[in-house]
């Protein structure tokens, strides 16, 4: 296992910044995501720690031994992919093991690895069978088997479920956050899937154009977004954000003191799952109007116009709402973020 330490990291394609100057450190035995939109520099990155690509400035640092002009098999990573890379002539047998024959291995130690390495990951019945006959949930976990059975000190793993259907990527999931409780190795992970990240990460760090919005625990970043992107890419759906005119049309008495000082220049944050829509007028309740009605199993998202912002809340299946009609929605006021609409910046409660 390694610390990972990236001080002062650049990389420039020709004379176009990909990422545009980062300093963190990934702690040994952690699970660590980076994530964020395609383009963001989060597998440029992965590959700058793997070794496949170099920095054009700054260091990174394996356990404080800089490590950029080390091999990939010299900084002793393990690299998965969202291609399973599997040899297709080989058996699931000789894949897990085709690391340890490199190595010269003697026989008797492969064959115990081989089935170690099969119990833990469930694919003891498929050892004789070709990637060809597995399903893509099989042939990504013989990918991790022939990865766990180098022991390195690092795993880097590229959007290695993106290639599988929806249930198969939530039982994915469960395996990897196991995996990784049992084995304790450092690793890193890469993807756009902020679901994926938040629950598989013990830190996570959002990228946006090649520089870090913000690095913190899931739930930190979940609850305390640093800024406008970062609030509208964690969480599905998307954060609300409602400017300060639309709070102007006699609302002004339910502002949280906070707002009433702040009536120019922001924008309240507040999370769909947080809003409530109803068909019943209430004291707190404010009057909208029904756009759209998404079903999602044992509620529905309801989009509504509010002052002429859009925003969308969640509503009882049995509540009786329809696209056009009336209805109304409550705002807990303590659960809104306030952004500074110029810089798109959290405004914290002594800013």
């Amino acid at each position: 296992m390694a610390e990972i330490r990236l001080d002062g990291i650049k990389k420039y394609f020709k004379d176009i910044p990909v990422i545009k100057g980062i300093d963190l450190a990934i702690e040994d035995g952690e699970f660590f995501t980076f994530v964020g939109p395609s383009g963001c520099g989060k597998s440029t990155l992965l590959n700058m720690i793997a070794g496949l690509e170099a920095p054009t400035e700054g260091r990174i640092y394996f356990d404080n031994l800089a490590v950029n002009d080390l091999s990939p098999k010299e900084r002793d990573v393990a690299m998965v992919f969202q291609s399973y890379a599997l040899y297709p002539h080989m058996t699931v047998y000789e894949n897990i093991a085709f690391p340890l024959r490199i190595k010269k291995t003697p026989g008797e130690a492969v064959e115990e690895e081989v089935r170690r390495i099969a119990l833990l990951l469930g694919l003891e019945e498929m050892l004789q069978k070709r990637p060809k006959e597995l399903s893509g949930g099989q042939r990504q976990r013989v990918a991790l088997g022939r990865a766990i059975i180098r022991r390195p000190k690092v795993f880097l793993m590229d959007e290695p479920l993106s290639n599988l259907d929806a249930r198969l990527r939530v039982d994915m999931r469960t395996e990897l956050k196991r995996l990784h409780q049992d084995l304790k190795i450092t690793t890193v992970y890469v993807t756009h899937d902020q679901a994926e990240a938040l629950s598989l990460s013990e830190r996570i760090a959002v990228l946006h154009e090649g520089e870090v919005q913000q690095c913190g625990a899931p739930v930190e970043v979940y609850l305390r977004p640093a800024n406008t992107f970062v609030a509208g890419f964690i969480g599905s759906p998307s954060m609300n954000f409602v400017p300060s005119s639309a709070w102007r049309y006699g609302q002004a008495e339910k502002l949280p003191s906070l707002l009433k000082e702040k009536m120019e220049g922001w924008i309240a944050g507040i999370r769909p799952e947080d809003i409530s829509v109803s068909p019943e007028k209430t004291e707190e309740a404010v009057e909208v109007s029904v756009s759209l009605i998404e079903p999602a199993g044992a509620f529905n998202w309801i989009a509504v116009i509010w002052n002429e912002t859009k925003v969308k809340g969640r509503a009882e299946v049995d509540a009786g709402l329809r696209s056009g009609s009336r209805a109304f929605m409550k705002l807990p006021l303590e659960k809104i973020i306030l952004f500074d609409a110029a810089s798109g910046k959290a405004i914290s409660r002594t800013d």
